[in-house]
Parts: C-alpha cells; sequence; structure tokens
C-alpha cells in the first residue's frame, strides 16, 4: 500500500487489465484510496479469532450476509451509527485494512466486488468482509452480549410481522395521542 510504481497511479494497470476505459479514469480513484507510508507498517498478523492471542488494529470477519447483518447492527445498537461502506473496483485491500485503521470507521464490502479478490479467487462471490478497528472492537463486542442476534420479525413470517408491525403502529399511535393530550392546556 505505500509506494506503487509510476504506472500503477498514472492508471495504465487499471486499463491493461481492461478494468478502466482509460488511464485518467484509473489514476483519478488514487485521490481517494488510503495508505501506509512506506516502513510504517513492517508487518501483519492473521489469526482465527478463536486463537487471537493479541489485541487487533483491526478485526476482520468473513461471514455470510445474515451474519454481518448482525455485527452491523451490534455498531448501531447503542451509537446509532451508521454503515456506510467505502470502497472501489481495485485496491479492495486498502478499503479493509488501511482506510478503516486510519479513519476509525467500520468498513465492509462484498466478496467478487474488487477486482484483485475476484481475479485471484481468493473467496467466494456474496460473502461480507467487514473489517472493525480497534476503537470499535469493545462496543460491538458488548452490544452482541446484550442484543437480540435474530429478531422476532425476523422469524414471523411476512403475514406475522404485517400483523405485529400493525399492532406496534396502533399502540405507539394510541400512547402518542394520549401523551399530547396530557401536555395541551
Amino acid at each position: 500500500m505505500a509506494d506503487a510504481a509510476p504506472f500503477v497511479e498514472s492508471g495504465q494497470l487499471g486499463v491493461k487489465y481492461e478494468i478502466f476505459q482509460d488511464a485518467r479514469a484509473n489514476s483519478r480513484l488514487y485521490q481517494h484510496i488510503s495508505k501506509f507510508e512506506k516502513g510504517l507498517v513492517n508487518y501483519v498478523v492473521f489469526s482465527r479469532l478463536s486463537e487471537l492471542t493479541f489485541d487487533p488494529d483491526i478485526l476482520v470477519l468473513t461471514a455470510s450476509p445474515s451474519q454481518a447483518e448482525i455485527v452491523l447492527r451490534a455498531m448501531s445498537y447503542s451509537t446509532g451509527e451508521i454503515w456506510s461502506p467505502m470502497t472501489t473496483g481495485v485496491l479492495g485491500c486498502s478499503w479493509l485494512f488501511v482506510y478503516p485503521y486510519k479513519t476509525g470507521k467500520v468498513n465492509y464490502t462484498i466478496t467478487g466486488l474488487a477486482f484483485g479478490m475476484k481475479a485471484k479467487r481468493i473467496f467466494p462471490e456474496g460473502m461480507v468482509l467487514i473489517s472493525i478497528p480497534f476503537n470499535w472492537i469493545p462496543v460491538i463486542a458488548r452490544n452482541l452480549k446484550e442484543m437480540k442476534w435474530v429478531l422476532p420479525s425476523y422469524t414471523d413470517g411476512r403475514e406475522k410481522f404485517k400483523e405485529r408491525e400493525k399492532k406496534i403502529v396502533e399502540d405507539l399511535t394510541e400512547s402518542v395521542g394520549s401523551i399530547s393530550l396530557k401536555i395541551k392546556p
């Protein structure tokens, strides 16, 4: 992620791989790519979560969409934080490793979207990769312990959900209506 050859940042590489129409289109995305200065990061250590023996700077999870929904909901559960993935069609590793570390923001992508991962067949398509920077790990872990992972609305089925939704809206409408009556003189 540091000091790319001039033909890379000039966009010529993306043209040769037929990812971009011309070099200027490829070159433009480099203004958005996060990278570390040369020598700043000297090693990367990977571990399975169950075997983790160190405090990670970035926790990268591989998940199905249903599992990813639980983790991302855990991010929002106590904070209201929005889910805002950032990526480009190339240099997916920068968005998974460097961007979350430098910004402190959780990021995610879907396997099969980034050129290198797809071309090298690193993951099957359709999995969600979630990068959690160190500042979010305790928040998400705490929320995962507290919240329901599978919500009743997810298992009810369409008709039962619609009934639940109607009842909740009626109850809230009645509750808010009675509160507003008490407030008015």
